[in-house]
Order: C-alpha cells, then structure tokens, then sequence
C-alpha cells in the first residue's frame, strides 16, 4: 500500500481547511469581477441570438429546437421563474439524455425523428406556457419589440444566466491556476513538461518529467478511458513503472464540494479496479472542502495534498 498524504491526519485537517478557504477567496477576489463583466457582455449577445433564432420568442416550435438546440439554455431563463435542467426534464417529461445534449449545443444520435420531434414539443410547450411576459411586452401586444425593449429583454435574461456562466469561466480559469502552481513546483524541483498528452497509463515517459491532461485506459466497460489533469513520472521510477496521477479540484463552498464528491469517488473506483489498491493517485485541493467532504475521501481509501503545501507530493515519489 502506498504511504499516506493527508488522509490519516484528521487532527491537520481543520488548519489545512482553513487555509485552503483563504487561499481560494483571496484568489476569488482578483479573478472572479472580472469575469463577471465579460461574460455578462457575452451572454447578452447569446440572448440577442436566441431572440433572433425564436423571432423574438414567437415562434418556439420543434423545427426551431431541432435547428438550434443550443437555444436552450437560454429559452430556460426567459420563463418565469427561470428553469433549472432538472425542474425542465421534470415539468416535460422528456429525456435527461435529450435536454443534456441540447445544452451542449447538440442533439441526441440515436433518437429517430418521431421521437424527436414529440420530446422537442413538449418541451417547446412548457417553455411557451412560462414565458415571462412582464420582460417580453410584445407579446402580449402582438407586435414586433422595439430596440429598445429587445435591448432591455436582453439584459434582464442575461443578468439571470450570466451567473452560472461566469462560474463555469471561473472553474475553468480555477484549473488552469492550478496546474499553473503545480507547473511551477515541479519546475522548481527539475522536471520537465512533455506538452503532447499521454494517451496510455503504461506509456513510457522519461523520469523527471510531467503531462497535463492526459487519458488512460480503465476497465469500466464503455466508459473505458478516465482523464486525469497531471500524470507525473518520479526522477526515481517506481518498481512498476507507473506514473503519479493529480486531479486538481477546486470549490467556492462547501456544499459545491459535497455535490461532486461522487464524482471523485468514480475515478478513484475505476482506477483501482484497473490498477489495484496501490495506484499512486491524489486529488489537489485548494477552496472549501469540509471535514465530512475528507471523512468521505479517507474512508473511500483515497488521498490528497493541498494547494498550499504542494511539498507533501514527496511522499508520493515526486
């Protein structure tokens, strides 16, 4: 079994939270204003296209949906109140696989176009039936928006949506943050940065060095690759010769943490059900992670370093 990091010190654990919910609010402060201004900007324009894809939301149908389905997203903050993904599915009775796919912007493959068809008008039904029409006044009116009350719309909608989307720019900016730090302390320490992605686990790689986001394969059926955010070769190679393998995990509150713990867990379970109990594998936390959050991880056999003191990595060869 591999040497533990931090999973059977629980009498650390509430300094090492403490200091990892200052680090990431001192981070939060710098990142996050920013990020809300840009995208508000850029989501007002995802309205505007959304008005112009639905003239000016009189004409939600299927073949608009089948057309744009990328629509979606923005369709669920023009209803009063707003719809969360999973209030939607529900009020719809449609497939969960079906809205999933529309808010990436794509639509399902293997649904046959009757089908289809039936799950987009229903879901057009509900939208239409809760649209807020205190921010649309045109429709009520039956006329053609002004600019000015399309502008006003717009941003109404936008400031509703912007968000969720100024977290999803704030988590993805949080990852690269993150590997930019861990770059920084194995530079530090004279490895080396391979910049093409490993796509094998067992891939030979040179002692010293490292790779982000890399994939390897795992025996969990058709979910048969796990992606991992840094595979680390040790200057001193392990007897099997087997990488160190970081995920970089970072969350504004506690109960965010706990939502994705699962999530985690699946990782870790695919891992050793592909590479045994003694895979050298940890999570690099920095942001709220209560004490039940880590509780479950220790339990589960898994293990992590904290962002603040990266050195604990040695334990793990590196």
């Amino acid at each position: 079994m591999p040497r533990l990091i931090n999973a059977d010190k629980p009498h650390l654990w509430k300094t090492d939270i403490a200091a990892s919910v200052d680090q990431f609010n001192q981070w939060f402060m710098r990142f996050a204003p920013e990020a809300f201004r840009s995208t508000h900007i850029e989501t007002i324009e995802h309205v505007k296209a959304t008005l112009l894809a639905t003239r000016d939301l009189r004409n939600i149908d299927a073949a608009t949906l089948k057309d744009n389905p990328s629509v979606l997203s923005m369709l669920r903050m023009c209803t009063a109140p707003p719809l969360a993904v999973d209030r939607l599915i529900g009020l719809a009775g449609v497939s969960k696989n079906l809205v999933g796919r529309m808010e990436d912007g794509k639509l399902p493959t293997k649904m046959n176009a009757a089908e289809l068809g039936a799950e987009l008008t229903k879901l057009c039904s509900i939208l239409s039936r809760l649209l807020d029409r205190d921010i649309f006044p045109w429709l009520d009116a039956a006329k053609d928006p002004t600019d000015h009350e399309r502008n006003r719309a717009s941003t109404i909608v936008a400031g509703r949506s912007c968000s969720d989307v100024a977290k999803d720019s704030a988590s993805s900016e949080r990852k690269m943050q993150q590997l930019s730090v861990l770059s920084m302390y194995l530079d530090s320490r004279g490895y080396r940065e391979i910049l093409t992605p490993g796509k094998c686990y067992y891939t030979p790689s040179e002692p010293g060095t490292y790779t982000f986001f890399a994939t390897i394969p795992a025996a969990m059926g058709k979910y048969a690759f796990l992606p991992v955010d840094a595979l680390i070769q040790p200057k001193v190679q392990r007897a099997d010769g087997r990488p160190v393998l970081v995920q970089c995990e970072s969350y504004g509150s506690f109960p965010q943490a706990r939502r994705h713990c699962g999530v985690h867990r699946e990782t870790w379970r695919g891992l050793q059900m592909t590479y045994g109990d003694d895979v050298p594998f940890a999570l690099m936390l920095c942001g709220h992670f209560g004490g039940g959050y880590l509780g479950t991880l220790a339990a589960d056999g898994m293990d992590w370093v904290w962002q603040h003191r990266l050195a604990d990595l040695v334990r793990l060869g590196v």
